[in-house]
């Protein structure tokens, strides 16, 4: 019997493969030395290149699904030179194996199908139904600087994640290798790359992240801490995305001493599913701010299924049935199940929850 999931698991994978390497491309062909997300950015064009790509792949097997992302065509519609841009890229990015890519759907057939297939991704959310949540390129600032960046799909059913998977370009694939101080910018050398997968029941995986059919994978999982003094924790580079200061004071009370490791988008998760790092913290910077779907949804089932546990700061599960945003939750703690429960309490006495 084949298990649950395992062709929404199959094509997410080999979409998001493909994704990544156009956003590979933007990087290397338009994106060194450039420092903001205008209109025209190398991010910009990453991220509607991705996101046409993925929801392509997404449509072929798929049709009746809804789709939440972040991007809509209109801005296209009216800017011929980025729309240009854009479908070059896209018409001109596939898989190197022949069956893979046929498997995806091939090459979308013009422009304005790439425009309509934008389009798919303005699906409110919520909690009935199959609904794939997309970050084309999640951590702009570290894609532009060479960073950390990831591509995420995630696929909801009825308000729960079922099935996760993240590209990191430039994480590397050595499951083992520690996490750096400087992994946060200048990582595009060889020996990195890395998809991290999960369905909700049947744990975690790592593989490289290639260019053509899907890679061997390997299970993952968190490391256990034994003393909490040796262990590592990973924030958001922006001090706008999580309040660094309270992060250092929990950091103190429970005596961690290495320095947090800073870097940008969903990295973090997988990086600490893999026992690369130890605890995520992302903790609420204003009142009002709601996290997206899409910037969690994937991370959320992979440290869970690698033996994590991941709450918003007062303990509860992250919601993913809300709509587009978390509008239930506050902040992210993730951590070994083991002890999120020693750091959820610090995070509250320091919080003052």
């Amino acid at each position: 019997m084949t298990s649950l999931y395992t062709k929404e698991l199959e094509v997410a994978q080999l979409a998001v493969q493909r994704a990544a390497r156009l956003t590979k491309r933007v990087f290397h062909e338009k994106a060194k030395g450039t420092v903001s997300k205008d209109d025209k950015s190398p991010v910009t064009i990453g991220d509607f290149g991705a996101q046409a790509l993925i929801i392509a792949a997404l449509q072929h097997h798929f049709p009746g699904d809804e789709i939440v992302a972040e991007e809509e065509a209109a801005q296209l519609r009216e800017d011929k030179a980025l729309r240009e841009q854009i479908w070059e890229l896209v018409s001109t990015t596939k898989l190197d194996d022949v069956v893979a890519e046929r498997f995806l759907g091939g090459a979308i057939e013009s422009e304005e199908a790439m425009l309509e297939l934008i389009d798919k991704g303005g699906s409110q959310g919520g909690g009935r139904g199959r609904i794939w949540a997309i970050d084309p390129i999640d951590g702009t600032k570290g894609f532009l600087r060479g960073g950390q960046y990831a591509v995420c799909l995630g696929l909801m059913v009825d308000g729960d994640v079922k099935v996760g998977v993240l590209g990191c370009p430039n994480l590397p694939v050595d499951d083992a290798a520690p996490l750096t101080a400087d992994i946060g910018s200048n990582a595009t050398d060889e020996g990195r790359g890395v998809i991290f997968s999960a369905v909700v029941g049947q744990g975690a995986t790592s593989r490289p992240l290639g260019t053509g059919a899907l890679a061997e994978g390997k299970n993952i999982s968190m490391k256990p801490i034994t003393e909490m003094s040796s262990a590592t924790f990973c924030e958001s580079v922006e001090s706008g995305h999580s309040n660094q200061s309270d992060s250092a004071r929990i950091a103190e009370k429970l005596n961690i001493t290495n320095p947090s490791v800073r870097m940008d988008s969903q990295a973090k998760y997988g990086s600490i599913a893999r026992g690369a790092g130890d605890i995520y913290l992302r903790l609420p910077t204003s009142k009002t701010y709601q996290e997206k779907i899409w910037d969690h949804a994937a991370g959320d089932l992979i440290v869970r299924e690698a033996g994590g546990q991941v709450t918003d700061t007062t303990g509860s599960r992250l919601d993913f049935s809300k709509g587009r945003t978390l509008a239930a939750n506050k902040g992210v703690v993730a951590a070994p199940a083991a002890v999120h429960g020693q750091v959820i309490k610090v995070v509250q006495e320091v919080l003052g929850l």
